[in-house]
């Protein structure tokens, strides 16, 4: 079982930045890939970016790139979202997921099977 934690969400204004961090519990972490999505109400949710189990491979949405950095410290079971730039449209509630399978689509929600609850990420014009 492998329970997820998001934590740094809030209320920000336009151009500034939130650093959003995950903690996990379970043997498995270290060894699977991590993602972070984010939903508004009445739409899917979306990849933001995603990170392999060593770090060495990262992946953006062409959303955030150059904005959002994704990382994550094996040794404290934890991974990082850190958001520049932000924007209005980055608005939403943002959640951090396990991969299921090695080496399957991390851009995909399906490809997650372990979610956090979410946190609110609020961005003033």
């Amino acid at each position: 079982q492998v329970q997820l934690v998001e934590s740094g969400g809030g209320l920000v204004q336009a151009g500034g930045s939130l650093r959003l961090s995950c903690a996990a519990s379970g043997r498995t972490f270290s060894s699977a890939a991590m993602g972070w999505f984010r939903q508004i109400p009445g739409k899917e949710r979306e990849f933001v970016a995603a990170i392999s189990w060593s770090g060495l491979s990262k992946y953006n949405a062409d959303s955030v790139k150059g904005r959002f950095t994704i990382s994550r410290d094996n040794a404290k079971n934890t991974v990082y979202l850190q958001m520049n730039g932000l924007k209005p449209e980055d608005t939403a509630v943002y959640y951090c997921a396990k991969q299921k399978l090695p080496g399957a689509t991390m851009t995909v929600s399906q490809a997650y099977d372990y979610w956090g609850q979410g946190t609110q990420v609020t961005v003033s014009s």
